[in-house]
């Protein structure tokens, strides 16, 4: 049970009354004659071998309202593809796998990459784009919902509660993101979200003063989580990038898309948990130090579009506050962590407090460094306007993939 509380720009919709799972799905059953829902599952071959996954299935295999289900898989042979088609098709729904390392999709990225109009790296920004042009050409879908394929705890509430907002014909949520609480193991978790996004969005507000966009990005309860639903015209002018950044980037262009009385954020589980990231102190290229990186880019990219200048005097003065706030932030999450009987490593906190700072400073400098940068890849409506009949040719290599290797 949570509170009823509602804080900053946009609607939160909260578990209040632990409504039963059969009750909803009655509801999005009756929902998808009017608005037929699609599903994206954005994924690594690996998570296939995981213990997640399985059980995500299993789940799914039961959900009786989804019209379409499309997988994203990245870094995947020819005989690993084939084990995806054979594991992914055993769910009833119409379920297509976009094998992104074939050699179809290989070759359309080529043709955007001859134009300057493909994701300039691999990652799941890219993968979730080309997922998003298929759902387009399919046409299957007039909702859609996002997640990863590494929730060990997941269950169907949680994708029901994710559709709900945004399949409800009588709601006029055009985006809705989902949050939970990231306690598992004895132990607060969402390391990111409390150490670096938060206290960078109150820094930059004690900076530049309070703004409508950072009260904005300040009203979600977990910003980074990777659930989130949409309908389907979202999809066309949507400037998402390739990196980490991709959450924090889909927020942002719901902000410069729409008005926030058309947003909102949904409470989908009471206990998540899922692979982690390993902090990865002394590399910058992978593991939480290239995210928090890719993150503070995304974050200081959306501030410029809007007229903030920034410069290495201004970084800097950014580094300090945010490290005081962080720390505060780190007293804050030890109280409660005790209070709840929870483990709470303050030493390891305060270590990554210090890698989130050393690495704005290089997040800083990379963006001054880049001034010419183009951080996302392009919307659909220009793939579209640019090549008319580029989603038909991802339909159609998709749908020979999906015939020659599922026999």
């Amino acid at each position: 049970m949570t509170d009823f509380f509602q804080n900053g720009s946009i609607t939160t919709l909260h578990n209040l009354s632990n409504r039963s799972l059969e009750e909803m799905e009655r509801e999005l059953l009756e929902f998808s004659r009017q608005r037929p829902m699609s599903l994206l599952l954005p994924s690594l071959y690996s998570e296939l071998e995981g213990e997640a996954l399985p059980r995500i299935l299993d789940h799914l295999a039961q959900v009786p309202y989804l019209s379409e289900i499309v997988i994203g898989l990245d870094r995947a042979d020819e005989s690993q593809y084939r084990d995806a088609l054979a594991q992914f098709t055993r769910l009833p729904q119409h379920v297509r796998v976009l094998w992104n390392d074939g050699p179809r999709l290989r070759e359309l990225d080529a043709k955007l990459q001859e134009r300057g109009l493909a994701p300039v790296e691999p990652g799941k920004g890219r993968n979730v784009w080309y997922c998003l042009g298929y759902i387009l050409a399919s046409g299957k879908g007039e909702a859609v919902a996002l997640h990863d394929c590494d929730i060990v705890t997941y269950d169907r509430m949680l994708l029901a509660r994710l559709f709900y907002p945004v399949a409800n014909p009588n709601f006029s949520y055009e985006f809705c993101k989902g949050y939970y609480s990231r306690v598992a193991s004895n132990k607060i978790n969402g390391r990111v979200c409390r150490l670096l996004v938060t206290p960078l969005i109150r820094t930059l507000m004690k900076v530049y003063g309070h703004t409508d966009y950072l009260t904005y990005m300040d009203s979600f309860r977990y910003a980074l989580a990777g659930e989130f639903s949409f309908r389907r015209d979202v999809i066309n002018d949507l400037h998402i990038p390739s990196d980490w950044g991709l959450e924090i980037g889909v927020l942002s262009e719901m902000y410069r898309n729409y008005s926030t009385n058309h947003l909102c954020q949904v409470d989908i589980a009471h206990a998540y948990d899922h692979k982690h990231q390993a902090v990865s102190f002394s590399d910058d290229h992978t593991g939480l130090s290239k995210m928090s990186i890719d993150i503070a880019k995304s974050l200081f990219r959306k501030l410029a579009t809007q007229g903030t200048v920034f410069s290495s005097e201004i970084f800097r003065s950014i580094k300090a506050t945010y490290f005081r706030i962080a720390l505060d932030f780190v007293e804050t999450y030890r109280n409660d962590a005790i209070m709840n009987g929870l483990d709470f490593d303050i030493h390891r906190e305060e270590q990554t407090v210090e890698l989130f700072a050393r690495n704005l400073m290089k997040a800083g400098q990379a963006f001054l460094d880049n001034p010419m940068e183009t951080p996302f890849i392009p919307s659909w409506s220009r793939i579209t306007s640019a090549s008319p009949g580029f989603l038909q040719e991802l339909q159609a290599a998709v749908e020979m993939d999906f015939e020659e290797y599922s026999r």
